[in-house]
């Protein structure tokens, strides 16, 4: 009777579902045929029954052991056996089923089943929400988490857990303490279940305190609890906490598991206490963890980041190495620690052990080869990327135009540039960075206005590397542009943007601008110090680099080889030779820094042009090495400052051994000559160019104005504007002579009448920018030249004179340093 009342019941219900049924059928009819075939190799044996019987529990059963085996196949014929018999499984044989699709990845079918499930309760809804967690579903995950409490079910341990996992997926854990406040409201806040999920949303989110509230508050707190709150202490860099808290767990008897010390060591490689780290790799050792994939590549990260690349090889031998992780860790490794030789034989031994490698071991080997410039091997490794199939991937296609550009290749950068299918910010950086590295510093402008238009935000990156293209081409303007944007963005704050405007501003003639920059930093570092200093030492201001100097020293900071090259440089322009000396010796006595060529160059200039030509002689004599073109070339400055011909032309001499068609030094040593009326050796010097085919390069001035840079070389007379700069001369020249200038005549190197002389010394290529920067730019802006060659000594002292009287300030930037002309002073104090 009962059987016959449950016969009855199932055949109502299939009148009214039985479209359903049927949709279900003819979706899993076909595969259900091809799973029969298959059915005498599967490890599941069907179930069948009679046409009276039937018994969820034992489906429920079966398709439990399809989740174990993997067998989709089978799964599926169940189910159409169930639909056959009228689809009457019960609400817990109905969930197996539902997760039978979740876990073997068959999301569309599993939402199908739940929504036409009769009957659901929060198990139904916890399981639905994990397959759609699993396939990055959020939104459908939380809009089922949000059914689930409108329909009154119970919201137990299991759905809070599942909630928590998606809300931390999908970034959004700073919602978490409204979920902890709805979990202490039932009353689940001491489920240890809930309690680790909660710490670990917390930890994501950086609520440390809330963390450690949640763990006080669980009752029952097993290894999982214990090790959540290790790892959220250790990954918001609350490294001591994370120790003490392993300490306290390994007292109350719990056995850290392979988790435990990978975290823990973590935060050892946080505080850098190796010997700390060591005794964490001792207990994994004992418990036989350090061959486990987390702990060994925990260890490997400890030992590369300590500098212990030994102890990181002998792990590294020792751990299983099936899989692609620790490969590509190591390799990682060495490349970001310049050992790019080692990377590369790595990634041999890795294709050797048929490991097949990502996208991640790619980037790493072919950093190796940027750092290594090598290009064959790259060109290797990109016919390797395009084999497997990763040439659109970004990260890969980003590292091998670095490769490309860091060899001198930005053609094939550029090709890889156009093909790319997807570009960020990384692959638009590689290509200003390449032309900036390269010197093409217009085409890293131009990529940089492409960026903008295509309104990919920018990086410190980025706006360093655009600052290093505007310093390099002296554009004042364009990089006070580009300040704007730093500021808009927030990236002005940033110390190697703030970095890249000092040394943008002092590089465009703009010292104060420059120094407020660096007083305005929240923060500094070596490099800021460093190019303050070379800063005011390019600008000739001795004076302040020695304050800027005793300051860095007073706020705790040690001066390195690089600021002592700004210090020496800076007594040398301003003949500061006591000094000079003194911060010499104190640089190896009291910093143990071994002189480099900079600072032995830096010397004997200070010495040489302090009139020391004897002393700076004998330093070169004892430099430890062999001596550059650099330190001869400033004791030949030192001998046409001081008209010493004989060491002058023993300079010369060393320089084109070194050089033998350098055309500056044959141009020096002919003017040492013409200095000295040896007019008979400067006409040998002038036709033994002419016979090597040696040519002197001309002097030349430009000079930005409303975005356009103008050129004048010395003699111009293509300019547009050049009857207009004529009158402007002469008018000068009056003026000049009526405040006391004479021409010094000494500078003009030829053989010809003083009134010739004259005519020469007036068409300066400095003059006629002046000149023409006179009547174009207006009164109240100061006026920036750029020249090629180091400023004559008449130029200077007319342009200290026109500076009083047309009361501006005059900038020029020569081949060796900045002049500052104002009220008939320059910053060098005539010592240049």
């Amino acid at each position: 009777m009962i059987r016959l009342f449950n016969y009855k019941t199932f055949s109502c219900k299939q009148l009214t579902r039985q479209s359903k049924i049927n949709a279900w059928l003819r979706g899993l009819s076909g595969q259900a045929a091809l799973s029969t075939q298959q059915c005498s190799n599967s490890t599941t044996t069907p179930i069948t029954f009679s046409v009276s019987e039937f018994n969820s529990h034992s489906y429920a059963t079966s398709l439990q052991s399809c989740i174990q085996n993997d067998d989709l196949q089978t799964a599926m014929t169940i189910h159409c056996q169930v639909l056959k018999k009228g689809n009457c499984l019960d609400l817990f044989a109905t969930n197996v089923l539902l997760n039978v699709y979740v876990k073997l990845n068959q999301l569309p079918d599993a939402t199908k089943l739940f929504d036409e499930m009769p009957e659901r309760n929060t198990i139904s809804f916890v399981t639905t929400i994990q397959g759609y967690t699993v396939s990055s579903q959020f939104v459908e995950a939380v809009g089922l988490f949000s059914t689930l409490h409108r329909e009154g079910h119970e919201l137990n341990p299991f759905a809070f857990t599942a909630f928590l996992k998606v809300l931390v997926s999908m970034g959004w854990a700073e919602l978490c303490p409204c979920v902890f406040a709805c979990v202490y409201k039932l009353g689940h806040d001491s489920n240890a279940f809930v309690g680790t999920a909660l710490i670990d949303a917390f930890s994501v989110c950086g609520c440390v305190e809330f963390a450690r509230k949640v763990f006080d508050g669980i009752i029952c707190k097993d290894m999982v609890t214990w090790t959540g709150m290790v790892a959220c202490y250790a990954e918001n860099d609350c490294f001591e906490e994370a120790l003490n808290f392993f300490s306290q767990m390994r007292a109350v008897g719990f056995k850290p598991n392979n988790f435990t010390f990978a975290f823990v060591l973590k935060a050892c490689l946080g505080l850098d206490t190796i010997r700390v780290a060591k005794s964490a790799h001792g207990c994994a050792l004992k418990t036989r963890y350090e061959v486990d994939l987390y702990v060994a590549v925990a260890l490997l990260d400890l030992y590369t980041k300590s500098g212990e690349i030994s102890n990181a090889r002998r792990i590294f031998e020792e751990m299983p190495k099936k899989d692609v992780i620790p490969w590509s860790f190591m390799i990682a490794r060495y490349a970001q620690t310049d050992l790019s030789i080692d990377a590369v034989e790595l990634f041999c031994r890795m294709r050797q052990a048929f490991v097949a490698p990502n996208q991640f071991t790619f980037v790493s080997v072919l950093q190796a080869c940027a750092t290594m410039e090598g290009l064959d091997l790259g060109k290797q490794i990109h016919s390797l990327v395009v084999r497997v199939g990763l040439l659109s991937d970004v990260f890969v296609s980003n590292a091998l135009m670095d490769v490309y550009a860091k060899c001198g290749r930005m053609e094939n950068s550029v090709e890889l540039f156009a093909e790319s299918p997807k570009r960020n910010h990384v692959t638009w950086n590689t290509m200003i960075v390449g032309y900036v590295q390269l010197g093409e510093v217009g085409k890293a402008m131009i990529m940089f206005s492409k960026m903008l238009e295509e309104q990919v935000p920018a990086t410190e990156v980025t706006y360093s590397s655009v600052l290093r293209a505007c310093a390099s081409l002296a554009a004042l303007e364009p990089g006070m542009q580009v300040h704007c944007l730093t500021v808009k963005a927030n990236y002005d704050m940033d110390v190697v943007v703030a970095n890249a405007l000092i040394d943008m501003y002092a590089k465009c003639g703009s010292i104060t601008d420059a120094r407020l920059v660096f007083d305005m930093m929240n923060d500094w570092n070596e490099v800021s110090w460093n190019a303050m200093i070379s800063g005011y030492s390019m600008h000739g201001l001795s004076a302040e680099v020695l304050k800027v100097f005793d300051l860095m020293q007073q706020r705790g900071w040690r001066p390195n080889n690089l600021t002592f090259v700004g210090v020496l440089s800076a007594c040398s322009n301003g003949g500061l030779l006591e000094q000079g000396e003194a911060y010499f010796k104190s640089m190896v006595a009291d910093y143990g820094i071994e002189p480099c060529i900079e600072h032995y160059t830096s010397m004997v200039s200070l010495l040489g042009r302090a009139g020391h030509l004897d002393k700076a002689a004998k330093l070169i004599e004892g430099i430890p090495f062999q001596p550059s073109v650099m330190i001869w070339r400033a004791l030949l400055g030192a001998c046409i400052i001081h008209n010493n011909v004989e060491i002058g032309r023993l300079s010369a001499q060393h320089i084109l051994d070194f050089e033998p068609e350098d055309e500056a030094t044959h141009v020096l040593l002919s003017n040492i000559y013409a200095m000295a009326r040896s007019w008979e050796k400067a006409a040998s010097v002038r036709k033994s160019m002419k016979k090597k085919g040696v040519k002197k390069e001309p002097g030349l001035s430009w000079i930005e104005n409303q975005g356009m840079v103008h050129y004048f070389r010395a003699g111009d007379t293509s300019h547009a504007d050049m009857n207009i700069i004529r009158g402007m001369l002469e008018w000068l020249n009056m003026k000049s002579r009526k405040a006391g200038y004479i021409p010094d005549l000494s500078a003009v190197l030829r053989d010809v009448k003083e009134d010739e002389k004259e005519r020469y010394l007036w068409v300066h290529s400095e003059k006629l920018a002046l000149a023409f920067a006179l009547f174009k730019m207006p009164p109240s802006s100061p006026i920036r030249i750029i020249k090629n060659l180091r400023i004559c000594v008449d130029c200077h002292t007319a342009i200290k004179i026109i500076s009083k009287i047309v009361q501006r300030e005059i900038i020029i930037r020569d081949v060796h340093r900045f002049h500052h002309f104002q009220d008939g002073c320059c910053s060098c104090g005539d010592f240049w």
